[in-house]
């Protein structure tokens, strides 16, 4: 059974995984980390370093936590799934320096259905190519603080990585008086109510358009993928991991 520090517990999605882990018979939590103080059937403490030891780490938490828990993770090493979005150039690079030095599992989104669809996104723009402009809807609840969603810049830097030419990506046309440059990918946020996760990829052609969507109807789909990728992750060299890592 894998031994889980679960970053993040007081957070909505933390206590998903959570709920998940409570119905495995191939993983446990040991520990949670959080500022807050919630009641859990595990200890929770305010900084990883108070943490008994375990197999790997889960983390839900806020960009801010990224760094402290990665020097963490390295020192005693501890695989890391790391599951928070929004993170910048800081936190990026932190992430790619810690895969030096022990297993991190690292994906913009836990959701396989999600990580299909940026493999039929890029298969999309291999074949479309120049013809076919390129626009991104994502839809979230309206506590989201994050935006565009990291899973729409995934879908982005699929769709990118797959075109003739170098894309732009265009978050606001709003002050821009001219038409659409033929190198743009448009990427626009939603945010409303509770809307779990929407991301819609456009191919608009001359009297063509082709919609690649996806829709998250709860949260428990990214809660399955971070235990899985954790469980997986548990036995694995040192290295950057993703949901292709999963599934091959």
């Amino acid at each position: 059974m894998k031994k889980i520090i679960l970053s993040g517990c007081s957070g909505k999605m933390g206590r998903v995984v959570a709920n998940i882990i409570e119905n495995r018979q191939d993983c446990e939590i040991v520990a949670g980390v959080d500022i807050h103080a919630i009641d859990a059937s595990f200890p929770v403490y305010s900084s990883p370093e108070q943490c008994p030891s375990a197999d790997v780490i889960i983390d839900f938490s806020h960009p801010s936590c990224i760094v402290p828990l990665l020097n963490y993770a390295r020192a005693n090493k501890i695989p890391a799934v790391i599951c928070t979005t929004g993170l910048g150039e800081e936190q990026l690079a932190a992430v790619h320096a810690a895969a030096e030095e022990i297993p991190v599992f690292f994906s913009a989104n836990m959701s396989l259905g999600v990580n299909l669809m940026a493999e039929l996104c890029k298969k999309a723009a291999s074949l479309l190519g120049a013809d076919f402009d390129v626009e991104i809807i994502e839809k979230h609840h309206n506590q989201k603080i994050d935006a565009p969603s990291g899973t729409a810049l995934m879908l982005a830097d699929a769709v990118a990585s797959a075109l003739p030419h170098p894309s732009l990506y265009e978050y606001d046309r709003y002050s821009r008086r001219q038409k659409r440059d033929k190198n743009e990918i448009g990427i626009h946020a939603v945010r409303g109510g509770t809307i779990v996760g929407e991301h819609e990829v456009i191919f608009a052609g001359r009297d063509e358009v082709l919609t690649i969507s996806h829709s998250a109807a709860s949260k428990e789909i990214f809660a399955v993928g971070a235990v899985n990728a954790a469980v997986f992750l548990a036995d694995q060299p040192a290295g950057m991991y993703n949901m292709g890592s999963l599934v091959d």
